[in-house]
C-alpha cells in the first residue's frame, strides 16, 4: 500500500485562506505575548495601580461640602473611622478646610489610676483621608485583587502592541484610500475611548461612590468598609464599559454615513436611546441603577450632537448638489 500523501492545495483560494490563517496566528500570538508581559510587570507595581484606583475614592466630595474627619487608632489597627465631625468636637484639628486627623489612643498613669489618652499624629498617611477602608476579607484576595489590577492594566498598557499587531493583519485587505478614512474614523474612536475614560475618572466615579455611600447610608447600612477585590472590579467595569459606551456616536454617525438614517429619524429615536442608554449602562458597566443614569446622560449629550452633526452634513451635500442656495 502505497504512503497517503496530503491533499495538494488548489492555487488561489485555498493557498490565500491558510495563509491568512497563518498571519492571523502570528498576530494573536504576538498580541498574546505583549498582554503576557505587561501583565507581570503590572503584577510587579501592583500597589501603584491601586494608588490609581483609589483616586476617585479620596475625591468622593468633589460636588459637595467636605467635612473633617478623624480616625482613632490603636497600635497598627484601626479601632474607628474615619468619621465627620466638627472642629467644636476637636479644635486641635490641623488647618484646612476640610483636615484628617489621625488619633492614637493610648494609656497614662495618673495618681496610680490609668486614664485613656488620645494623641495626634501629625504623620497621617496619604490614604488616611479615604471615607470608605477597602479591605481583603479572605486569605487569597490580596491575590485576587492583584491579579485583576495586572490584568487590566496589563490590557491598557500593551495595547499599542496588540493594536498595532491586529491592524498589521487586517489593514492589507483594504485599499489605500480606505485605510486614509479607517484611520481617520480611528483617530476619533481613540478620542472618544478616552474622553469617555477620563470623564468618568475625575467625574463620574465620584458621583457614583458618592451616591452609593449616600444610598447604603439611608437604608441603614454601614458604608464605611468596601470589599476591595469588588472596588477594583466595580472601578475598572465601570471605566471600560463607558470608554466602550462612547464609541456609540461612531456607530450612529457610521449609519447616516452611508444613508440609513438622517437627522430627523435621529431626532424621532430619543426616547428610544434613552431605554437604550440605561441598557448599555447595564450591559457595559454594573447592573444597578447609579452606573446606568451616570452613562445614559452623557450618551443622550452625545446623541444629540450625533443629530446636529447628522444635520449638518445633509445641508452640506444639499449644497453640493445645488438643492439650496449658497
Amino acid at each position: 500500500m502505497s504512503a497517503a500523501t496530503e491533499p495538494t492545495p488548489e492555487p488561489g483560494v485555498q493557498t490565500s485562506f491558510w495563509g491568512h490563517v497563518e498571519a492571523l496566528r502570528h498576530a494573536v500570538v504576538r498580541s498574546a505575548i505583549a498582554i503576557g508581559i505587561a501583565l507581570l510587570l503590572c503584577l510587579f507595581f501592583a500597589h501603584k495601580l491601586v494608588d490609581i484606583l483609589d483616586y476617585p475614592l479620596r475625591h468622593i466630595d468633589i460636588f459637595t461640602d467636605p467635612k473633617p474627619t478623624v480616625t482613632i487608632q490603636l497600635g497598627e489597627a484601626r479601632l474607628f473611622g474615619p468619621a465627620k465631625v466638627t472642629r467644636e468636637q476637636f479644635p486641635a484639628l490641623p488647618p484646612g478646610a476640610a483636615p484628617h486627623a489621625v488619633y492614637q489612643l493610648g494609656t497614662n498613669q495618673i495618681n496610680g489610676e490609668q486614664i485613656l489618652t488620645l494623641k495626634l499624629d501629625p504623620s497621617v498617611p496619604d490614604k488616611e483621608d479615604l471615607q470608605v477602608r477597602l479591605n481583603n476579607l479572605t486569605p487569597n484576595e490580596a491575590f485576587f485583587v492583584a491579579f485583576h489590577l495586572a490584568l487590566y492594566g496589563a490590557l491598557v498598557l500593551s495595547s499599542p502592541f496588540w493594536v498595532y499587531f491586529m491592524g498589521s493583519f487586517i489593514l492589507p485587505a483594504f485599499h489605500l484610500h480606505e485605510r486614509r478614512v479607517i484611520f481617520s474614523w480611528m483617530g476619533w474612536s481613540i478620542f472618544l475611548f478616552l474622553l469617555g475614560v477620563l470623564s468618568t475618572y475625575f467625574l463620574l466615579l465620584p458621583v457614583a461612590l458618592k451616591a452609593s455611600v449616600g444610598y447604603s447610608n439611608w437604608l441603614g447600612f454601614e458604608a464605611t468598609i468596601w470589599r476591595a477585590d469588588a472596588y477594583v472590579n466595580f472601578v475598572c467595569i465601570f471605566i471600560f464599559g463607558m470608554g466602550l459606551g462612547f464609541q456609540f456616536p461612531l456607530v450612529v454617525l457610521f449609519l447616516v454615513k452611508i444613508g440609513l438614517l438622517t437627522h430627523k429619524q435621529l431626532a424621532s429615536y430619543r426616547r428610544h436611546v434613552i431605554v437604550l442608554s440605561c441598557i448599555m449602562g447595564a450591559l457595559l458597566t454594573t447592573p444597578e441603577v447609579i452606573t446606568q443614569v451616570a452613562m445614559a446622560i452623557p450618551l443622550c449629550l452625545l446623541y444629540e450632537i450625533c443629530i446636529w452633526i447628522a444635520w449638518y452634513w445633509e445641508r452640506k451635500k444639499r449644497r453640493a448638489e445645488g438643492v439650496i442656495e449658497t
